[in-house]
């Protein structure tokens, strides 16, 4: 009996022993791990994985500025495509229901079923809000031309302050010009008026009665 109970005192004794050096072992796993920084490996092991990471955040915030400004971009012409939009609409309505105006590049063009002096057509558009058409290239030259066909129309341009010096009627000095061949010839009976035909420019007494062209810029 007494060998029994020696032999369940060793097996207690030894169970004791081994649950200690487990204890041991585990206090020692948490203190190595407690005094570890985690820091410190993130940095030194993953390297390639922090530039990546770099390089796409760049890449969003260079995505959403390009965004942004695309946006901008967009909404600046929205509102230009609105008010091309509401003078187009709202333009014609200023005119008597006679008037049909066209709409090229960035100005309305009208031409009169009457005929008035240079004086006269021009008082007539500017009640309106506009002026006698003023040229400025060979693409307006072109269009004018078109629309016109084959009738004489009076133009915003004149040399009626200085003999030979042409100018539009918003003070500006002529620097392109479309004149028929010989023409305009000074001194030749108070020609001091311009008008166009399918020909080019001419020039006329502005008491003469023509119909004519009036033009609104929108900007």
């Amino acid at each position: 009996m007494s060998e029994v109970i020696y032999s369940t005192v060793i097996r207690t004794e030894g169970r004791k022993r081994d649950k200690m050096e487990m204890t041991v072992d585990i206090y020692e796993s948490a203190d190595s791990i407690k005094d570890h920084d985690f820091r410190t490996d993130t940095n030194t092991q993953h390297p390639q994985q922090q530039t990546e990471k770099n390089q796409l955040l760049t890449a969003k915030i260079n995505l959403t500025k390009e965004r942004d400004g695309l946006l901008t971009q967009n909404n600046n012409l929205t509102k230009q495509r609105d008010q091309l939009k509401k003078e187009r609409n709202a333009h014609p309505k200023n005119c008597h229901g006679t008037d049909i105006w066209l709409f090229h590049e960035s100005s309305f063009y009208f031409i009169s079923s009457e005929k008035k002096s240079w004086s006269e057509s021009r008082s007539y558009c500017r009640e309106r809000g506009t002026n006698l058409v003023i040229i400025n290239n060979r693409k307006e030259q072109d269009f004018v031309k078109k629309i016109s066909g084959t009738e004489r129309l009076w133009i915003g341009l004149s040399d009626s302050d200085e003999e030979g010096r042409w100018k539009w009627v918003d003070g500006s000095t002529l620097t392109y010009s479309f004149w028929k061949s010989e023409e305009p010839n000074r001194n030749a009976g108070d020609e001091n008026c311009a008008v166009s035909d399918s020909s080019g420019w001419d020039d006329y007494v502005c008491t003469n009665a023509f119909k004519f062209m009036c033009e609104k810029k929108i900007r």
